[in-house]
């Protein structure tokens, strides 16, 4: 009996002395070591631990000894981790023979092997087809990025567009698409009225309204008074008196000049009202007189061509080389000039692609010649990452699961090889993608999608 007395004495003094002992918290992965980006400071950290468990963070920072992981990925000192990128300006179709068309097998694979965890797919030519789509990668039946519907373009860019829709029928369509779980709108080719409809309609369900627009010119929309209007984002073309209504857009845009007072009347008003500015950089150049031997920020560093099927492939090299069109050059000149300043003023911005594939690059890729230019045009490295990351989530809306690797947030990641603030061509050299907590081989997923996108054969090509 005294002996039993004893024992529980010493028990005692024990726990006092080491203090209670902690039961292992049951995680699903646990990734030790590395450097993660901290998106408030702009730099990377030390990574002591990440856990994730059902497809969320269950703790950052924390000793490896608290937990108990299903698995562990160790990393070195040369591995950097990234929240998941956002694209804003995500289109699933390509234009490879001769209309435009949504690509659902494909292209997700693509753009999740790149290190996109949440796409906008803005303004969509299938909107039946990519809800269905965003349903199947929701219920774990197809790989993918976590894809936000914008459902149709509002604006005769819409296929059957005509003329102008009277105010309810656009009220309708929005509750409609609302209805359906879509997680903004798109505006493109929009008269006035139209647009201011649509945004007042959409800000009753709290969803966002991002507009491809003009200068004012024959009935379009400034973004100036866009803005003004309510409007959350813009893409492309800042706007005002920097793009007078007397041409369009497109004509005034390639002789913008940074440090004028209209430019900079342009760019107090986007800051002074919070609106996001979706640049578009790499798109201009697509189009353009660009090509790998001249700009470097075209070159290949993974055959993109392979993912295409041999015939696509045949197809691409006994086509004609496309003529760029000078005009889209300029305008590729004129952004990288102005989009620094308009950064260093306090400005705004997102990343989109906003690429179709023409059987050459593809949009999943180009997220990191995006970054590229970005860097290349004078943003910071650690601002364009968060470029990437935590504002594409503000943005949409979604920073509250998503943007940045935090305690509870949707459990999405990139591991990449090298610093990418020495070098932000290194967001290329991605080892891991996790997206909801499930661990993805990029290599493994570009190796599923070889030789696969595209018409099999000549019969084939009439459905492309």
């Amino acid at each position: 009996m005294h002996e039993r007395f004893a024992f529980w004495l010493c028990f005692l003094a024990l726990g006092q002395f080491f203090g209670p002992l902690e039961a292992q918290q049951n995680v699903d992965t646990l990734i030790v070591g590395g450097h993660f980006f901290n998106v408030e400071s702009g730099g990377f950290e030390s990574n002591v631990s990440i856990a994730i468990t059902q497809g969320r963070f269950a703790g950052v920072g924390e000793k490896p000894e608290s937990y108990h992981a299903k698995n562990t990925i160790r990393l070195s000192d040369e591995d950097y981790i990234l929240p998941g990128l956002i694209d804003c300006h995500a289109h699933y179709n390509v234009r490879l023979i001769k209309k435009r068309r949504e690509e659902f097998e494909f292209m997700p694979l693509v753009y999740l092997a790149n290190g996109a965890t949440v796409t906008f797919s803005c303004g969509e030519f299938d909107p039946e087809g990519m809800m269905e789509l965003r349903k199947r990668i929701e219920s774990g039946k197809q790989i993918g990025p976590r894809l936000i519907n914008s459902g149709p373009y509002f604006g005769r860019a819409r296929p059957g567009w005509r003329g102008k829709k009277p105010e309810q029928e656009i009220r309708d369509e929005v509750d409609f698409w609302a209805a359906r779980g879509v997680g903004g709108f798109k505006a493109k080719a929009i008269d006035p009225d139209s647009l201011k409809t649509l945004i007042d309609q959409a800000h009753k369900y709290n969803l966002t309204v991002t507009g491809h627009l003009d200068s004012g010119y024959r009935n379009s929309v400034n973004p100036k008074d866009a803005i003004e209007m309510g409007i959350d984002r813009i893409e492309h073309f800042l706007g005002g008196d920097a793009l007078p209504n007397s041409q369009s857009a497109y004509q005034s845009l390639q002789n913008l000049q940074p440090g004028t007072p209209a430019y900079q009347q342009i760019v107090k008003h986007f800051i002074d009202n919070g609106v996001y500015f979706d640049a578009t950089l790499t798109a201009y150049g697509y189009l353009g007189e660009t090509t790998a031997e001249t700009h470097e920020e075209y070159q290949y560093w993974y055959p993109e061509n392979e993912l295409f099927t041999p015939h696509m492939q045949e197809v691409a090299k006994n086509s004609p080389p496309a003529k760029g069109m000078e005009i889209y050059q300029r305008i590729y000149r004129v952004k990288q000039t102005t989009i620094a300043p308009y950064h260093a003023a306090g400005g705004l911005i997102t990343l989109g692609t906003d690429h179709v594939s023409n059987g050459n690059h593809l949009p999943g890729f180009g997220i990191h010649r995006e970054m590229d230019v970005m860097v290349r045009s004078g943003i910071p490295p650690s601002e364009t990452l968060k470029i990437a990351t935590i504002n594409g989530a503000r943005a949409l809306k979604i920073d509250k699961d998503h943007g940045s690797i935090e305690k509870k947030k949707s459990g999405d990641l990139v591991i990449i090889k090298g610093n990418p603030l020495t070098n932000i061509r290194n967001t290329r050299n991605i080892s891991h993608v996790i997206k909801a907590g499930f661990i993805h081989n990029p290599t493994k997923l570009l190796d599923s999608v070889k030789g696969k996108i595209g018409p099999a054969n000549r019969d084939q090509e009439s459905a492309w």
